[in-house]
């Protein structure tokens, strides 16, 4: 894949932390650089490429990226943990590697501050984490992936495993409460106190699969799935089977001919809908990681590398020298604002980009799943 090593090289030599090129809610806003989940999906994926490849630019990069943000103190440049927006903890992940590899002293405190919001994160009558602050008594499936697997390795690392079960039982409730049992797909978002405008009263399930936030999910189980201990073997056990209950429930709706996924799931032939980039991503990339890991039998790595070939053919392009990921949906979820309500038509005016991390990360973390397989 050398059109994709030449994709990732153009966009690491013109970005910095200043100046992120992948991040283009930052560039459409015109604000300055922050904490946040897009550049921590972006600085891990370099990160897995490093482990790969022990290219020392990679680690160099991803290096120099978080370190402008980490004070000596541990404290973190435009992020308050206080604000209890699980988003904001999804960067902390790599401060574990980071810490490994560099011996920074500053990451280690680093990782204490991102805890420390998880300490005090408000929760749902079931003790669930609110997706954010301003969301009372929300939960996204979208939060599963921002917080779970950092939780797990803290409480693992640091914490003498204390707290694991405490993730866990948030997945059982999500597994309980967020899934449809006619298709086995996951709705957005549930509302605990159905108060929200966008649920529905009974349930306080939103109204459609979203397909990032279910991809986002499958991460959460197998990126959490992969750091749990061997004292917790039933509890991974039941995780993995939720996991693969998730990829078979999702397979009927791949796509025959590129291998990818609607931006709505179920909806494939309703237009606007549309093949996505980023959500395909990160289940071409959950597929064949585990299969690595042994989650899922080896039959099933043919519908992930599938799904990255499919991205590749339709969306990956060169123009006038300069590469380009196509078809990433910028952003969605469900808010306070009528404008955000989550309806079939909702996902599809959210702006379609290129080039963003939502959609690169999680490419690179599939590439990265290939070369481990050679």
């Amino acid at each position: 894949m050398e059109i994709l090593d030449r994709y990732i090289d153009q966009l690491l030599e013109k970005s910095s932390p200043q100046a992120p090129v992948w991040n283009i809610e930052k560039i459409k806003q015109g604000k300055k650089p922050s904490w946040n989940y897009i550049d921590g999906c972006m600085i891990k994926a370099v990160l897995e490429l490093y482990h790969i490849r022990k290219d020392s630019g990679y680690l160099e990069f991803a290096d120099r990226f978080i370190d402008y943000f980490v004070q000596e103190d541990g404290s973190i440049t435009s992020y308050d943990p206080l604000e209890y927006n699980l988003d904001n903890v999804n960067a902390g992940k790599t401060l574990f590697d980071l810490y490994q590899l560099t011996g920074k002293e500053k990451y280690r405190k680093a990782i204490d501050t991102v805890y420390s919001q998880l300490k005090g994160q408000p929760r749902t009558s079931t003790g669930n984490f609110w997706h954010k602050q301003i969301y009372p008594n929300q939960v996204w499936l979208d939060g599963l992936y921002m917080a779970q697997p950092f939780y797990m390795q803290y409480e693992l690392t640091y914490n003498n495993g204390k707290n694991c079960h405490d993730s866990y039982s948030q997945f059982l409730n999500v597994y309980r409460l967020m899934r449809d049992l006619r298709n086995g797909l996951y709705y957005h978002a549930y509302d605990d106190s159905r108060e929200s405008f966008w649920c529905d009263k009974v349930t306080g399930l939103s109204d459609n699969f979203w397909l990032r936030a279910l991809g986002w999910y499958a991460m959460a189980l197998i990126d959490t799935v992969e750091i749990m201990p061997d004292s917790m073997t039933e509890e991974k056990s039941k995780l993995s089977g939720i996991y693969r209950e998730l990829i078979d429930s999702m397979l009927p709706y791949q796509d025959g001919d590129t291998g990818m996924w609607y931006q709505v799931v179920n909806r494939g032939r309703i237009s606007p809908n549309y093949l996505e980039t980023s959500g395909s991503a990160i289940f071409a990339y959950a597929i064949m990681k585990s299969v690595r890991l042994g989650l899922l039998d080896s039959s099933y790595f043919a519908c992930g590398k599938k799904a990255f070939d499919g991205i590749c053919s339709r969306y990956l392009s060169e123009k006038d020298g300069e590469l380009q990921l196509d078809g990433i949906c910028l952003v969605a979820g469900l808010g306070n604002k009528e404008m955000r309500e989550g309806t079939f038509d909702y996902y599809m005016r959210e702006p379609i980009v290129q080039n963003d991390a939502k959609g690169v990360a999680p490419l690179i973390l599939a590439y990265a799943e290939l070369l481990y397989s050679r």
